[in-house]
Formats: C-alpha cells, sequence, structure tokens
C-alpha cells in the first residue's frame, strides 16, 4: 500500500503544486480546482482526502480514488502478482480483495473476516472486443451471491457488479457478521444477543460495512425496490423465541438519496408502519450546493470522515424532511432545526415560502412562560401549547406549483453568453423539463415567470423579485461549472466524443447523466449543438454486423474505400495532428448508380438519418454553421454542379471549391465578427471530413483537386444480386448498425498506431507505381490505404478482399494524377473551338485570306482572346458553348496554354474605319501563353 500512498502523493505535487509543511506531516498549498486559490491541504502519510481549507467560501472535498481513478483500478496486477513468486503455503487467494476492502473501501478487514471470497469473472462480450476477465469480490446473499468487479470495470461497459445467475435474494438481505443472529436456527441459544434498538436498512453491502465501522447496525437489502419481507418475518420469530420483554428495531430506511432511493424509501416506511414496524428514515444531502453535485453513498461518508454523531443527526433530518406528511409539517422541522423565520422549502415538487410572525409568536410564548412560572402549566403542556402557538404565527405559502431546481452554469466562451441549467420538476405524473435561465431571467421575478412558462408548460411562479432573490442566492451557492462546446463530435482539448446522448474518452463509452451533460473524472461536458440528432444504440447485442457482407456484394472495393474514408474521419483531427492534412473524397456518378443509397448507409453506421445539404443553396455564413456543427463526422456537399433543362445556367448559384482549400489542412474556412464591446473574431478550425457527391466530376483550381480522392459509380455491372443487397442496405434500421461507431471508437488507440505507423510505407508504394508521382496526391491515397488498414480491427476484411481495395486505391491515385496533368474538358472544348475559329480563313473581294479571327495578340508567345467575341463568332457558326460565367472560372485552370492575365491588348487584328482603311483597336483579352513559348514576360 506504501507504493500506491507514494503514487498519489506524488500525483498530487504534480497536478496541483502541494508542498510539504514545516511539520511534514501534512501536504498544503495545493491548488484548488473549485476556487482557484492555494488553500489544499491532505495527509502526507495517508492523502486519502483532500481538502480546501477555505471551508466558508468553497469547502472542495475529493477522494484520491475520484482523483485518480486508474491508480485504483488494477488491484489483481498491483496486489496478486506478487503472491505468485511466494511459496504456495505462503500466498493469499485473497490478496486483491483485501487489497481492494482495505485500501478503496476504506475497510477494518478484522469486522468482516470470513464474509466474502476472492473469485473470478470474465466477460466475452467486453467493450475490449477481445473479451476481459477481473477479479471479484464475492459476498453471498440469502440463497444468492453478489460480486463487484475490481480490475478496469469500465471494460464492462455499465456492469460494475454480478449477481448469481438464477438465483434469488427478493425479500431478504445481507447481514455483516455482527447481525447473523437475525436468521434464527434450531441451534440459536436462548441467551444470543439482543438485536440492537435501531436497525439501518441501506441499499449496498459496503454501505452496511460503512456504517458497522461506526456502530451503526445495518443491513444491505442490495437493491432499493427490494422489501425485505422475508428478512423481518424471520427478525420476530427470533424475537419471540427469545421473550416478550425483547423489543423490535426502529427500522431506519437508510437508501440512497437518488429519485428511487427516495421513492422506495417512503413506500417500503408506507408498508413496514402498516405490518407494525416503527419506522424513520435518514438519507444524504446529494445536493448542499451546485458545486457538491454527484450522489454520495455511506461508503463515501465514512471514506471522508462523515459519519460522527453530528453528521447522523443531520442524515436523519433529512430522513424526517422526506417522510413529513405535508408541506406544513416539514416546513415547521425546518424551522426547528435551524431557527431561521423565513425561507422557501419544496414539497410534492411544489415551491413553498414560509414566513414566521415573530411579534405574534413572542407574544404568546410569553404568555406560557408566565403561566409555567405561576405553576399552571407543566413542561408537557408548555411545550403543546409552544407548538399550537408556532403552527398559529405562521405562513405558509404556495410561490410556484411546480419546483425549479438550479443544476449547473454553462458558458460559451467564444459569444460571451452564459446560462443556468435547470430542471422543471411536477407535482403530478409528467416528466421533468430541464432548459436554461440567463442570468437576468434569474434576478427579477416578472422574467423568471415568464422564462418558466415559456420553457415548462402550466409552471407558474407567483413569488416576489425578493424571494426569488433569496431562493437563488441558496441555490447558485458555488455553482458546479459544465464546460460546453458548440459542436457534435471530437473535442481536441478535452481528448473525448461527444455524441449527443454518447459519448467517448479513452476507449470507454459514457452515457449523459441525469443532468444532461458527461462527467469524465474531473472534467464536466456538454455540447450546445442541438440541431444534430444522433441516435446511436450503445446495446453491444443489439449491433447487426451482416452489413458487411451486403456493402461488398453491392459495392465491392469502392464501397468499403468509402467506409474506410467515413472510419478516418472519426480520427480526422488525430490525422491532422499527425499529417497536417486529411484528404477529400469523391464520388461521382450517373444517376441511379448507387451514390445516395451508399452515402446514406454510411450515415448510419454512424447513427444519423442524412444524405448532405447542397453548398449552393445555402449563404457563406450558412455554409460555415455547416461545416462547424460537427467535429470528426463528415460533411456531405451535394448536387453542387447539378445540370439545369437545355444546359442553362445563368441563374443557377455556384459554389466555389476553393472554399475548400483550408478545410484540407483543419485551418478556418471563414471568419465573422462576435457581438461582444471589443473587437472579438470567430474563426473556429474546421474540424470535420469533406465529402462530395454529384452527377459531374469537380472542375476546380489544381490546389483544390489534388486534395481529393475520386471515385466513380455506374450504373453498369449492376446486378439483381448487388441491387438486392442495395435494398437491403436502404431498409437497414439504424438501432441496428449505429454500434459502429462505438466499436471504432473503443478501438481509438489502436486505429491511430495503425495509421501512424503504416502511412509513410503507403506514400513511397504509391510514389513506387507508374502514373503517380505528386507528393500530395500519393499521401493523400496513401492515408486512405493506411485507414483502411486500421479498419480491419473493426470490419472482418479478408486478405483477398483487401488485396482489391489497395488495387482500387492505387487506380484512384493513377487517375487524380491524369487529372491534374490534363485540361478541363470545358477547357479543352474551349481551344478545340477556338483553334477551329481562330483558323477559319477572312473572305475578302479578293478571295479568301489566312489571318487570326480571334488571337489579338501581336507576341507570337502568347495569345490574347475577347470572350465575348469568341462566343459571338462560335454561335454564328453553331459551335456548342458553356455559359460565359462557368468558362471564366474554368479558364483559369488551363494547362496546355497557361492563363496569363486579363488586360487590355493592343489587337493585331485589323479592322476597317469609315474611309476604309485598316486600323489597329484595344481589346478587353484573357491572355494564355502559346505552346511551346518561352518563359518570358
Amino acid at each position: 500500500m506504501s507504493d500506491l500512498l507514494h503514487e498519489i502523493a506524488e500525483a498530487l505535487k504534480n497536478d496541483y503544486g502541494f508542498k510539504p509543511s514545516q511539520s511534514k506531516k501534512h501536504l498544503q498549498k495545493g491548488k484548488c480546482p473549485s476556487c482557484g486559490e492555494k488553500s489544499l491541504w491532505t495527509f502526507a502519510d495517508t492523502p486519502w482526502v483532500i481538502r480546501c481549507e477555505r471551508l466558508n467560501n468553497c469547502g472542495f472535498e475529493e477522494h484520491a480514488k475520484d482523483l485518480y481513478p486508474d491508480l485504483f483500478n488494477s488491484w489483481t496486477e498491483r496486489y496478486q502478482a506478487p503472491e505468485q513468486a511466494k511459496p504456495q503455503a505462503e500466498q493469499n487467494p485473497h490478496a486483491a480483495a483485501d487489497a481492494y476492502l482495505r485500501i478503496a473501501r476504506g475497510f477494518d478487514l478484522a469486522l468482516i473476516a470470513g464474509t466474502y471470497t476472492q473469485e473470478t469473472y470474465f466477460d466475452p462480450k467486453a467493450d475490449s472486443g477481445r473479451g476481459a476477465g477481473t477479479s471479484t469480490v464475492r459476498f453471498k446473499v440469502a440463497e444468492s451471491w453478489w460480486e463487484r468487479l475490481i480490475d478496469r470495470p469500465w471494460r464492462f461497459g455499465k456492469k460494475k457488479a454480478n449477481f448469481a445467475a438464477g438465483k434469488s435474494y427478493a425479500g431478504f438481505w445481507w447481514e455483516p457478521p455482527h447481525l447473523t443472529f437475525f436468521a434464527p436456527t434450531p441451534e440459536t441459544p436462548a441467551d444470543a444477543p439482543k438485536p440492537p434498538m435501531e436497525l439501518w436498512l441501506v441499499e449496498g453491502i459496503f454501505d452496511a460495512i460503512s456504517l458497522a465501522h461506526h456502530g451503526i447496525a445495518a443491513a444491505a437489502l442490495m437493491s432499493c425496490n427490494n422489501y425485505p419481507g422475508h428478512a423481518l418475518e424471520s427478525l420476530r420469530r427470533l424475537l419471540a423465541m427469545q421473550g416478550h420483554q425483547v423489543p423490535e428495531p426502529k427500522l431506519v430506511w437508510a437508501l440512497d438519496g437518488d429519485k428511487a432511493g427516495r421513492d422506495f424509501t417512503r413506500r417500503h416506511v408506507e408498508r413496514a408502519r402498516a405490518d407494525g414496524w416503527a419506522c424513520e428514515a435518514a438519507q444524504i444531502p446529494q445536493r448542499e450546493n451546485l458545486g457538491k453535485v454527484g450522489k454520495r453513498d455511506w461508503n463515501d461518508l465514512h471514506q471522508r470522515g462523515l459519519l460522527e454523531p453530528k453528521h447522523i443527526e443531520e442524515y436523519r433530518h433529512q430522513g424526517a424532511l422526506l417522510l413529513a406528511d405535508s408541506a406544513e409539517e416539514k416546513a415547521l422541522l425546518i424551522y426547528n432545526r435551524t431557527g431561521r423565520t423565513s425561507f422557501d422549502m419544496t414539497f410534492d415538487n411544489r415551491l413553498y415560502w414560509f414566513t414566521l410572525d415573530l411579534e405574534a409568536y413572542g407574544k404568546a410564548r410569553e404568555t406560557i412562560e408566565k403561566a409555567q412560572a405561576k405553576g399552571d402549566c407543566d413542561d408537557e403542556k408548555a411545550a403543546k401549547l409552544l407548538d399550537e402557538s408556532l403552527r398559529a404565527s405562521k405562513t405558509l405559502a404556495q410561490i410556484a406549483n411546480c419546483r425549479p431546481e438550479a443544476l449547473y452554469y454553462q458558458a460559451n466562451p467564444v459569444t460571451d453568453e452564459a446560462w443556468y441549467y435547470f430542471r422543471v420538476s411536477f407535482p403530478d405524473d409528467r416528466a421533468p423539463i430541464k432548459g436554461t435561465f440567463t442570468a437576468g431571467q434569474l434576478t427579477t421575478s416578472s422574467e423568471f415567470e415568464k422564462r418558466l412558462l415559456h420553457m415548462a408548460p402550466g409552471a407558474m411562479f407567483s413569488g416576489s423579485s425578493q424571494q426569488l432573490k433569496r431562493l437563488m442566492q441558496f441555490q447558485l451557492e458555488n455553482p458546479k461549472v459544465v464546460q460546453t462546446v458548440d459542436f457534435v463530435g471530437y473535442t481536441a482539448a478535452h481528448k473525448a466524443y461527444i455524441l449527443g446522448k454518447v459519448a467517448v474518452r479513452n476507449g470507454e463509452i459514457h452515457e449523459a447523466n441525469a443532468e444532461d451533460y458527461f462527467d469524465f473524472d474531473r472534467l464536466a461536458i456538454k455540447s450546445l449543438q442541438k440541431s444534430i440528432n444522433l441516435q446511436i444504440n450503445t446495446d453491444r447485442d443489439g449491433y447487426d454486423r451482416s452489413w458487411t457482407q451486403h456493402l461488398w456484394a453491392a459495392f465491392g472495393a469502392k464501397g468499403y474505400i468509402a467506409l474506410a474514408f467515413w472510419f478516418g474521419t472519426l480520427f480526422a483531427e488525430q490525422i491532422r495532428a499527425e499529417h497536417q492534412s486529411f484528404p477529400f473524397l469523391e464520388i461521382v456518378g450517373e444517376p441511379g448508380a448507387g451514390k445516395s443509397t451508399l452515402i446514406q448507409f454510411l450515415w448510419k453506421l454512424l447513427g444519423r438519418d442524412y444524405e448532405g445539404f447542397d453548398p449552393a443553396k445555402s449563404t457563406s455564413a450558412g455554409r460555415l454553421r455547416t461545416f462547424t456543427q460537427v467535429s470528426g463526422l463528415p460533411i456531405v456537399l451535394i448536387e453542387s454542379d447539378r445540370e439545369t433543362k437545355n444546359g442553362n445556367q445563368a441563374h443557377v448559384r455556384s459554389f466555389d471549391w476553393d472554399e475548400l482549400k483550408d478545410a484540407y489542412n483543419g485551418n478556418p474556412i471563414r471568419t465573422t465578427g462576435v457581438k461582444t464591446g471589443g473587437n472579438e473574431t470567430y474563426d473556429p478550425p474546421f474540424r470535420a471530413s469533406i465529402v462530395i457527391s454529384q452527377n459531374n466530376q469537380v472542375q476546380a483550381s489544381q490546389a483544390v483537386m489534388e486534395r481529393i480522392c475520386h471515385m466513380t459509380f455506374s450504373a453498369q455491372g449492376h446486378t439483381p444480386t448487388s441491387y438486392e443487397h442495395a435494398k437491403a442496405l436502404e431498409k437497414v434500421a439504424i438501432e441496428q448498425v449505429s454500434g459502429f461507431i462505438l466499436a471504432a471508437l473503443r478501438r481509438e488507440a489502436e486505429a491511430m498506431k495503425v495509421i501512424t505507423e503504416t502511412h509513410d510505407a503507403n506514400v513511397s508504394f504509391l510514389l513506387d507505381q507508374d502514373g503517380v508521382h505528386k507528393p500530395r496526391i500519393a499521401k493523400n491515397h496513401a492515408q486512405l490505404l493506411s485507414i483502411a488498414q486500421a479498419l480491419r480491427a473493426v470490419v472482418r476484411i479478408t486478405d483477398e478482399q483487401f488485396a482489391l481495395v489497395k488495387e482500387q486505391v492505387v487506380a484512384m491515385a493513377r487517375e487524380r494524377q491524369q487529372s491534374i496533368n490534363a485540361d478541363h474538358p470545358l477547357v479543352q472544348d474551349f481551344w478545340e473551338a477556338f483553334d477551329y475559329l481562330n483558323g477559319l480563313p477572312l473572305v475578302t473581294t479578293t478571295g479568301p485570306k489566312e489571318v487570326p479571327r480571334l488571337n489579338h495578340s501581336r507576341d507570337t508567345d502568347f495569345i490574347a482572346v475577347n470572350l465575348n467575341e469568341f462566343v459571338e463568332m462560335a454561335s454564328a457558326h453553331r459551335q456548342q458553348v458553356p455559359p460565359l460565367g462557368e468558362l471564366k472560372k474554368v479558364l483559369r485552370t488551363s494547362k496546355t496554354r497557361s492563363f496569363s492575365e486579363v488586360k487590355t491588348v493592343n489587337s493585331a487584328i485589323k479592322t476597317r474605319n469609315e474611309a476604309g482603311s485598316e486600323v489597329g483597336r484595344t481589346v478587353h483579352c484573357w491572355v494564355f501563353r502559346a505552346p511551346g513559348a518561352s518563359r518570358r514576360t
């Protein structure tokens, strides 16, 4: 254990800056994560709990196992392994279990000796994907048993413990050793120890053991919904055997402080009282203030030293509040406990305001005290009269027909906006509603009333602004702060995937808590993005992997390459960090080739019912929003170059592909201003990937073309079999296949290792191929090939299939190189038409004359053409030309006759003036270098 304590101490020094005190007994002056002051301290020899010394202003407190869970996750490896080196006779078969109970739970093993064993558990479906085993701590419960998994339990998903299959503990409880006499046997002696005056009933075995350390008799129900009817009957039989002089213990129901625990406490108390048992309750305050959010159980309190008599008194008070029969009874309990004469309180999910008329109550009390002095009133009667006077002097008014409860504070640092996140509960069966309030809405009763009614149907607030401020003063003291991101997907700053209601971090899957955020150890985070809804099925048994057969049969190697790109997109941010770029994917094909079917299915693998958006139909600001909504997910651009009837595109807004150049490297694609008091701008990095799907191939600048990995799909080659498999992909439900994204993200580290280690070799391989010589083209397709190799850890790809995938990637690289070398088809058509028209002889009175018809350049190294003249002449000679706007866009990419500039040229083509003489003129021309021209300007 000394090694573990040393590791904890070193981690605290590194992470919080702790310094040894002069006496060396304490570590002190650590930086508090709650208040930011150097006020943390802990014991140097046993740094189990760290505390902030600013008790009134902060009060932060955390256990080492919550700060460093990785140090408390491998008990067998840490404590059992050394045992194997000892002789067999000296080995302790329970070494790991002993260490777990002593260190992770803080137990004195002498109190529970003989009640547990160390066992093993194996789950072939664990999140590791390979099956996983762990040591367990097992306790016998009635005819069943319960065991806690103690070695890296996150591998087993939500499962942290395990019950014996097919066995039941219903109606019974688990008893610590000192309570075993509760189960009578024929051998039970008549002089057996008497039962305690109180018996606490808790949920977990560790809770019962924790209370036993503080002299409290407790039994574990194992579940909040387990009423121990059989155990209580056995207890009564035992008491009957011991004689009528033995009183029945009072039952103190001390279940967990969550909603289920509170609800079942009320139910069990009602049932137990009906059976003749005296009952009370004890509750752990789960929300003393927003800075201490989180479910605490009795074992947590045991380890933090919070089970002293003064603490137990408070827990009993909380239990009494829970069992109060009316709002009036609850209000009087609070007054008698705190002495406050004005406060808010809730009962049955309604908000009340209590006020005590001090003058009236004081007069009544004075009268009673005078009667006592004269001997006209004994103490019992005086107490009764005081209680009646208190009830008569108080005012209890309902100020809301619901219960608004502040959960935490969240902010968007980019826009300087902030909100408080609330839960509004109702007295009926309606589910709670959650939403945000601004600072202004929390300080003015009228604004609070309007926002509450807007957010929660029928919710009304009738309190004053002063009451609201008092209410918020307590609710918002030291609020929990939840970090936010304004997108869905991977957040590099936190190394986590935020995917709606599911998150993945370090290969571990987390679901959003009841307060709609994710709690990763010391990190609380959520996404503010609401427009993208991912439907991810976390049930591993619900993931149907047969889709891989349909995908291959329908689309072959190209389908798997598209799948690899979708898979790689999940790690686009990590890949860019490693290689400084991530390629674009272009999927082109004629209508009916299956592009939409493929893309819509690949989206299903990520839990989204979607295809893409048309950038030509959106504004620049709208595209910015779309491009920044996701991270580690694809941005699919569809039909951006669609054709129109009769080829007329004059009224069709075009999209400039050069807008995407910076996205290749993850740089911002656009900068916008932020509505703040300064000159702040918002230029978020591009965190996603680009997929282009349309009927025609992208035609853009060479820089953009080099960034694209291109695939062409055709309806030719489709067979009835491939058609049926494609239909199967169309019919598959999202919940059947969305487990793919979780299977992929669980292997983030493994995937990145493969991609990183194989990338350079794949670049060299592609550059060695005939027809591939551009480094950027080789790099893009090498990344795609490396991603396909990493995909094999998630999807079964045979060697034969992978060989075809590799062959297709090589073909794609060659085709991209050829397209880079060649001119755009429209440019090729332009020069063919130009050469034809420019070479037509000029018909004169003296006969045909060989003169330039369109080339105005006097320099033979250049060609200067006026595009309007070109279009006019082409039309006169029935040559097909594209719209002038499209032509201007692509002419700048001309390679065989490279574009130089647009300028006014002294034309070499003579025209005749009114006198009939040939004269020169100046013409606005597009200028290109002639083939074979020198490089002089």
